[in-house]
């Protein structure tokens, strides 16, 4: 549907602060995702980016995000993708993440590893940030907010992207493309699914000041796990927080 849609008239709309933007396109995947997993699951609660939280009766809970990487679908950069995630009783136990463009389908259930069209995939070894390609994400407006960080890993990792989908960013460390990502002020629907790719890889994740991992804790730090300590001692947040 994302592809027939992307040669139409899109509706581009600003929903937040500059740089957030959200298309019909946007609106009408969910309504679909939302449509069949409803009709699956109608006991689940479904977590929507563009819909907000369709409440449901039991303890399982679907988190969506219908198009991420809505600015690169606008102009036709083919980085974006559609996540999903499944939850029981709060722990993530399934997700997957499709790359339309791409045609690649990301999938992990917990305990049981991580695929990439059906194939095994695991992070990769980079063992230090010098031999690492890392990325990272924010919104133009809020550049202030990652700017330092941004310059910070620029000056030690072998390169540093902004390819502005955190969920195809987190697939990407999955699969070893990417080294590292961090972002800080994200959704459960940017990292449920990816975060559950990561560790299924063989990567690790945490919160950026390396705080264990939370779907609602606004940032995501995930890596290789070789250089996740390396990645918290340039972002410097751990040692900001403890005052040190």
């Amino acid at each position: 549907m994302l592809l027939r849609s992307r040669g139409r008239p899109l509706d581009v709309r600003v929903k937040g602060a500059r740089g957030d933007l959200v298309t019909a396109a946007d609106r009408a995947s969910e309504a679909l995702i939302v449509a069949r997993l409803r009709a699956a699951t109608p006991q689940a609660t479904i977590l929507g980016e563009e819909g907000g939280t369709s409440a449901g009766s039991g303890d399982e809970r679907w988190i969506v995000d219908p198009l991420d990487g809505t600015t690169n679908y606008a102009h036709a950069y083919p980085l974006y993708c559609v996540s999903i995630a499944y939850e029981r009783a709060g722990e993530i136990l399934a997700g997957a993440i499709f790359a339309p463009e791409l045609d690649e389908m990301y999938a992990a259930a917990r305990g049981a590893g991580a695929t990439c069209n059906g194939a095994a995939i695991a992070v990769s070894s980079a063992p230090g940030l010098e031999e690492a390609l890392v990325c990272t994400g924010f919104k133009p407006a809020h550049y202030d907010r990652n700017g330092e960080y941004f310059a910070r890993l620029s000056r030690r990792a072998q390169g540093v992207r902004r390819d502005g989908s955190a969920a195809l960013d987190l697939a990407f460390v999955a699969c070893g493309r990417f080294d590292a990502f961090w972002e800080f002020d994200l959704h459960a629907w940017d990292v449920a699914a990816g975060a559950l790719l990561v560790r299924e890889a063989g990567g690790t994740v945490s919160a950026i000041d390396g705080a264990p991992f939370r779907v609602d804790a606004g940032s995501t730090l995930a890596s290789n796990g070789c250089v996740h300590e390396a990645m918290l001692d340039a972002l410097g947040v751990r040692e900001a927080r403890s005052g040190g």
